[in-house]
């Protein structure tokens, strides 16, 4: 019976214990010995096809598509003759483009980054990185996407079509660009912003007026800049790890606030002399300048409070981007009316 008794406490004090050692947070240092009683994360179950290919061509992540678009949509605004709206066709019908192409500059993207996406972590999810599709698929996709684009350039007169025709070199070359130089960026802006020229030729039937296109142009190129520095600055520990480019690396975290002022200036510059040239240059265009201010507000607020250390703060401002420029091709659009 005694040996029982204390056979019995000595279990009930060994029960204590290790109650107590599970109880307890180990120190630093030490190991923890408790057993696991949370379940491990469940895998994310991968996509079907149809959601991997809607995820490919970006379709879940429409603020590239938005800024694609808006330059071509303010030169047909500035295409616009007095006293008329833009050509509400072909803002639509560049609305399709800008989908359908974006999603095949992002679908080449991936085929060809399909090795490093897998290394870094805002992309590795990329149906491409994850496996869920092969390359094979990919590419015919890829041929699917591009002919519907193509059928939508052919509904463009002869000089556009030529035109647009002229931006595949450099729809090629973008996503090869920050392997070999050390501003990506701007080979993106002069792809991303080639509507700034075709917009104008489309609405007038294949004329381009330099004095209006090449500083739209120009202005819209710094404009990518300075979104896609900030954008940039999200991976650029990553980029760095895997010996990529771009301008994030390249110009550094103490000079960036400097040259997205520089981007900034030169888009409100660029856009402004473009409006003016375009004809908007007295007191009836007042609700272009007015826009083109608000716009001006804006991307002083997104360069003054970036955080280029924090991917959510400059997430937030790349996606804002496609949210305010509707403001210019509203301001475009009343002074055009406004100046009959």
């Amino acid at each position: 019976m005694l040996r029982h008794a204390i056979a019995t406490a000595a279990r009930r004090r060994a029960s204590l214990a290790i109650a107590a050692q599970r109880a307890t947070p180990p120190r630093q240092g030490q190991a923890c010995r408790c057993l696991a009683t949370t379940p491990p994360t469940p895998p994310q179950p991968k996509r079907s096809k149809p959601e991997a290919l809607l995820a490919l061509a970006r379709v879940d992540a429409p603020a590239g598509t938005l800024l694609l678009y808006w330059p071509g949509a303010w030169s047909i605004a500035l295409a616009a003759p007095p006293g008329a709206l833009p050509d509400l066709k072909l803002l639509a019908l560049f609305g399709a483009g800008s989908v359908i192409m974006r999603g095949a500059g992002c679908t080449i993207n991936d085929i060809l980054d399909r090795d490093v996406d897998g290394a870094v972590e805002r992309t590795k999810s990329r149906p491409l990185a994850a496996n869920e599709l092969s390359v094979q698929e990919a590419t015919a996709f890829l041929a699917l996407q591009l002919t519907c684009g193509l059928g939508v350039l052919t509904q463009l007169d002869m000089s556009s079509i030529a035109l647009g025709a002229c931006s595949v070199p450099l729809v090629l070359t973008y996503p090869l660009a920050k392997r070999f130089f050390a501003m990506p960026q701007l080979v993106l802006g002069l792809t991303f912003n080639w509507g700034a020229l075709l917009g104008y030729s489309a609405a007038t039937g294949g004329t381009l007026d330099y004095g209006v296109c090449l500083p739209l142009y120009g202005g819209c190129v710094a404009w990518t800049l300075l979104y896609d520095t900030l954008y940039a600055h999200q991976d650029k520990k990553d980029d760095s790890k895997l010996k990529l480019r771009s301008s994030a690396l390249t110009i550094g975290d103490q000079n960036t606030p400097m040259f997205l002022r520089a981007c900034g200036v030169a888009t409100v510059c660029g856009i402004g002399l473009a409006g003016y040239t375009a004809g908007l240059d007295d007191a009836n265009a007042w609700p272009f300048y007015a826009s083109l201010s608000c716009f001006a507000a804006h991307l002083a607020w997104q360069v003054e409070s970036a955080d280029l250390s924090d991917p959510a703060n400059l997430g937030a401002r790349f996606r804002s981007n496609g949210v305010i420029a509707p403001v210019v091709l509203i301001g475009v659009a009343a002074a055009t009316l406004n100046s009959a």
